[in-house]
């Protein structure tokens, strides 16, 4: 590219950086410029960059979630799972959840799919691996999840070996905590069961076993 053609992009789109306040649409204008492989975040209108992702604090329980999440999904008709989309919730809001479980859009789901293939709107289930983003995932993130829909939001404080389950009700956020048996029961999606003990123990096979009997039990 000729240098006069790398000034005018420079100058007609300015960088993104950290801590930016921008509307969406301008988020997304500098976000398309941004080199592949940089990941970025818009949260309550404050640009959030990704940092590099460690292994035991982020990759090893984003799988494991994902594994849960996944299974389900491949045993329940209608569901969408989406691992790190990009979701255009509202104007100031455009986060890239870890994990997103939704209804299909064609069975009645919040979510719809952009004719540039982004989310738009609230997944009724979503999942957060906070380590360093503990603040913002339990914060602003939060708050603009609760206000937007998402009916239920995990959040597993890997550094603090906790997970907690948060559903909506009358438009706020309430503490889920498990029932007698030790397991946490969505209220959204039937059968999707989680023996939370199992998983901080990273005892997947556990897991597993307690998820495939939610899914029976809706089956029965």
């Amino acid at each position: 590219m000729a240098q006069a053609q790398i000034r005018s992009k420079i100058v007609d789109v300015p960088p993104l950086e950290n801590g930016d306040r921008l509307t969406r649409q301008e988020f997304e204008r500098r976000y398309g410029a941004m080199p592949e492989g940089h990941g970025a975040e818009l949260i309550e209108g404050v640009v959030y960059m990704a940092a590099a992702l460690r292994f035991l604090s982020h990759g090893k329980p984003h799988s494991q979630l994902n594994a849960w999440l996944a299974t389900y999904q491949i045993f329940t008709m209608g569901v969408e799972i989406a691992d790190a989309p990009t979701v255009r919730l509202d104007g100031v809001n455009e986060p890239q959840p870890d994990l997103a479980l939704f209804v299909s859009p064609e069975k009645g789901g919040q979510v719809q799919v952009s004719e540039d293939d982004y989310l738009e709107g609230a997944p009724e289930l979503v999942a957060e691996i906070a380590a360093s983003t503990v603040s913002i995932d339990l914060g602003d993130k939060k708050l603009a999840y609760e206000r937007n829909g998402v009916q239920e939001y995990l959040v597993w404080r890997v550094l603090d070996g906790e997970l907690d389950g948060f559903q909506l009700k009358a438009g706020r956020y309430v503490l889920q905590k498990p029932e007698a048996d030790g397991i946490l029961r969505s209220r959204q999606f039937a059968g999707l069961w989680l023996d939370r003990e199992a998983l901080l123990a990273g005892n997947m096979k556990q897991v597993l076993a307690v998820l495939q009997q939610g899914i029976a039990s809706v089956a029965d």
